[in-house]
């Protein structure tokens, strides 16, 4: 039954091979391959587009270019470390303190500015030197009258920077036609850069030196007005001291109780020995009222408020109000002597940070001489102008092809 079944299939799969083969007759085969308008097209641009540009690049950078050799140098910006005196001093020192990170961004900043442009060429007379091969070598030097902003634009070519945040360390590498000249440029900037550092560290010594003296004419007026007041409030209560004269006060009162106790006893016993009319009584009773009143005077200044003291036309011995005036004027007198001396402090160790030089430029690399040429890189450069070439052809001709299979 299968193999029944088998043959059955094989026969109609027979049949149908040959009614393909009878209806492939009705049409003819596909033609050999031949290049056609677009194909030459595509060929054309190639060579107009990728191979004479790329011929014409390596042309001119292996006949014409001339040699340029490379300078390196390299440099940060060191802080001289505080000393174990200004950390007594309460942390005085950070008026003088810096960060390197921060000069070293902004000396970043100055090697491709217009300044230091400006002095390079004040000290080498750069378009002398990179005009020197104009017009041969066009792609490499520069033109003699350009103007300062077209040379800042060819001095971003021939002066680059690597410059690595984290540590502040600044790499410079100048090109030139001359060995010699190349050195000359990094020692410009070297030097230059130097300077600027020194201005960096004038400008904060009169930072420092102007905020100490402010800080201390301040003190200095506090302390005088906290004398002054003080001397003021003598003058008006003719108190030296509160705190001494209420004692001295209380010293007179424990004087004058015992005093009156002494009178008391005195008293009672002349009046157990004689009569009322004993002069020697009446004596004693007077220095008994005269006592008493003095003590009652005694009270009374004490405890006298200011408006008693306004009434009676006296002076105020509202001893609780003195003591509590005199603390705060005194307090005063102390604090203002301890920002006097702190300030006095701050200033002298202003003087002496900017006695010396509390930023340097450290130089890890000195400028070199180079003894072949380095640039222009001639392989690179017609490498990647034939590997951009090609992109660009590339592309064109997959747009081409696009559009014409669209349309």
């Amino acid at each position: 039954m299968i193999r029944q079944k088998l043959m059955t299939r094989i026969s109609s799969l027979e049949k149908e091979l040959e009614e393909a083969r009878a209806g492939a007759a009705d049409f003819p085969l596909a033609r050999p391959a031949r290049m056609r308008t677009r194909h030459w097209g595509v060929i054309f641009s190639f060579i107009l587009i990728v191979l004479a540009p790329a011929i014409a690049v390596n042309t001119y950078l292996w006949t014409v270019a001339k040699d340029q050799f490379v300078s390196t140098t390299g440099f940060t910006v060191r802080s001289q470390e505080t000393t174990a005196t200004s950390d007594l001093l309460g942390g005085l020192a950070s008026f003088a303190s810096s960060g390197s990170a921060s000069d070293s961004d902004i000396l970043f900043e100055f090697i491709q500015s217009q300044e230091m442009l400006r002095a390079v060429d004040e000290q080498l007379d750069l378009r002398t030197h990179f005009s020197q091969h104009w017009p041969e070598d066009w792609a490499f030097s520069v033109w003699p009258n350009a103007s300062i902003e077209q040379l800042l634009w060819y001095w971003g070519r021939v002066v680059r920077i690597s410059y690595d945040s984290g540590s502040g360390l600044i790499e410079v590498k100048t090109s030139a036609f001359d060995a010699e000249y190349a050195q000359d440029i990094a020692e410009a900037i070297l030097g230059e850069s130097q300077l600027r550092i020194n201005a960096l560290n004038e400008q904060a010594r009169a930072d420092a030196m102007g905020y100490a003296e402010a800080d201390l004419s301040e003190a200095l007026d506090r302390l005088k007005d906290a004398r002054e007041a003080l001397t003021q409030f003598r003058t008006r209560t003719q108190i030296v001291d509160p705190t001494a004269d209420i004692q001295g006060r209380m010293g007179v009162m424990n004087n004058l109780q015992q005093q009156l106790a002494q009178s008391l006893i005195e008293y009672d016993i002349l009046l157990g020995s004689v009569g009322d009319a004993d002069p020697r009584v009446k004596k004693s009773q007077q220095r008994i009222e005269v006592i008493e009143d003095r003590i009652r005077v005694e009270r009374e200044n004490l405890t006298a408020s200011g408006e008693d003291a306004a009434t009676n036309g006296t002076v105020s011995t509202d001893y609780p109000a003195l003591l509590s005036e005199y603390e705060r004027l005194n307090v005063d007198l102390q604090f203002a002597e301890e920002t006097y001396r702190t300030a006095l402090a701050a200033l002298d160790l202003a003087k002496d940070n900017a006695s010396r030089q509390s930023r340097y430029l450290a130089t890890y690399i000195r400028p070199s001489l180079a003894q072949e040429a380095e640039a222009p890189q001639r392989i690179v450069i017609g490498a990647l102008s034939a590997l951009f070439l090609i992109f660009i052809w590339s592309i064109g001709v997959l747009i081409y092809y696009s559009i014409r299979d669209r349309s």
